[in-house]
């Protein structure tokens, strides 16, 4: 298996190129895995795994985070000597799941593609894995956090965090007692995702929360949400969804006089991206808190995090490691020879060995073993760590 700990090395500034270029992309690397294949009849010509998420659209920055993630690997195992080399096929869903269908089908039917980092998103994923399923097409998804995806019974689906029914339980558990709010107003933007763990967060809440509320992707204008958290009396504020609609209503609170000590905001995964920040207008956001079931990236094992700002120019984000560990997963099977659908799909089911993450292993349902929820703010304009709040 691939050491944590690797010497940190240069990505060729031709390998980022074309990665850029979208598609496929390759790299460079010192350090290869024990099992590395040696190619010839182990290393079919074009092999590849996929990135299935948004890499366009209203919540593309998340997507880009992973797939940047997945680039990286897959750049420093086919700079290993003697590597197999693997290509990226990318499938932009735009995280809408009227996209997915046509996407996973078209992955179905490209035989090179022997795995899936993927689907991104909740709603995509609830599309997208039955077909992948159906095909024993292998899909490790490092952000899609809607614990009734691993109910579903497809041998296929695995994940690399936790999912939901530890994030919303701990997201309410912060707010009543660290934070120590009794008075919480939920929304949610009515996706599969923001729904689903929004609601597990009322669950918690129990009498702490004093008001519930529904709005649309793509919506705009927050005021009658704003006047309405006013008249509530609500000393916090929880959101469930992406980080566009989440900006902007945490904008026109602060602009309405509701200042974070007043009325703190809190949100998700979904919404822990400086697009948030953006949307908000910056001080608007200062104090914002935002809960994620990933690792800080600076906490992540060995070098990863400045190999990713090496290659990118920018600190890894939001599901960028996560992202990295579903890749090498995949790319670890196809380097010990399992170049086959079917092999990779068994390869996965058995594999328990450390990523930058975590230990990597997962259960009967494509669970992982590991998990961990972290609370993070917004602090001089910039997202950081503040606390593990659940596990």
């Amino acid at each position: 298996m691939r050491p944590i700990v690797k010497i940190a090395t240069p990505v060729a500034a031709a390998a980022l190129l074309l990665a850029a270029c979208g598609g496929t992309t390759g790299g460079s690397s010192d350090t290869a895995p024990s099992g590395a294949a040696s190619g010839g009849g182990d290393c079919p010509e074009g092999i590849a795994i996929g990135f299935f998420g948004a890499l366009t659209g209203p919540d593309a920055n998340l997507g880009v985070n992973i797939n940047n993630g997945v680039k990286l690997a897959v750049d420093e195992h086919n700079a290993e000597s003697g590597a197999c080399q693997v290509a990226v096929q990318e499938y932009d869903s735009q995280g809408l799941p009227d996209q997915a269908t046509g996407l996973a089908t078209q992955a179905v039917g490209d035989e090179k593609v022997v795995g899936i980092v993927g689907p991104a998103f909740s709603g995509e994923s609830k599309v997208a894995d039955p077909i992948f399923d159906e095909a024993g097409l292998v899909g490790i998804t490092p952000s899609a956090t809607n614990p009734a995806l691993s109910e579903n019974g497809w041998k296929t689906f695995f994940r690399v965090l936790g999912n939901d029914a530890t994030q919303g339980p701990a997201a309410a558990t912060y707010i009543t007692d660290t934070l120590g709010k009794q008075k919480v107003y939920v929304v949610d933007d009515a996706t599969e995702y923001g729904k689903g763990l929004a609601d597990l967060v009322r669950q918690d809440l129990g009498a702490a929360k004093v008001k519930d509320n529904t709005v649309q992707k793509g919506q705009t204008d927050f005021s009658a949400v704003v006047s309405d958290i006013r008249s509530s009396g609500a000393d916090a504020v929880f959101f469930g969804g992406y980080y566009a609609e989440a900006g902007l209503l945490l904008k026109q609170m602060r602009d309405a006089g509701l200042t974070q000590e007043q009325v703190a905001f809190v949100s998700d995964d979904g919404a822990k991206d400086q697009g948030l920040i953006e949307a908000a207008g910056g001080p608007a956001a200062e104090g914002a808190i935002l809960t994620c079931p990933c690792l800080p990236p600076e906490e992540a094992e060995g070098t990863f995090a400045a190999d990713y700002e090496e290659a990118y120019g920018t600190a890894p984000a939001t599901y960028s490691a996560e992202g990295y560990d579903a890749a090498t997963i995949l790319l670890e099977g196809i380097s010990e020879g399992n170049v086959t659908r079917e092999d990779l799909l068994s390869y996965v089911k058995s594999y328990d060995a450390p990523g930058v993450t975590k230990q990597l292993k997962f259960d009967e349902k494509g669970e992982p073993s590991e998990i961990s929820v972290w609370a993070y703010k917004v602090q001089n304009g910039a997202i950081v760590a503040d606390q593990e709040i659940g596990s």
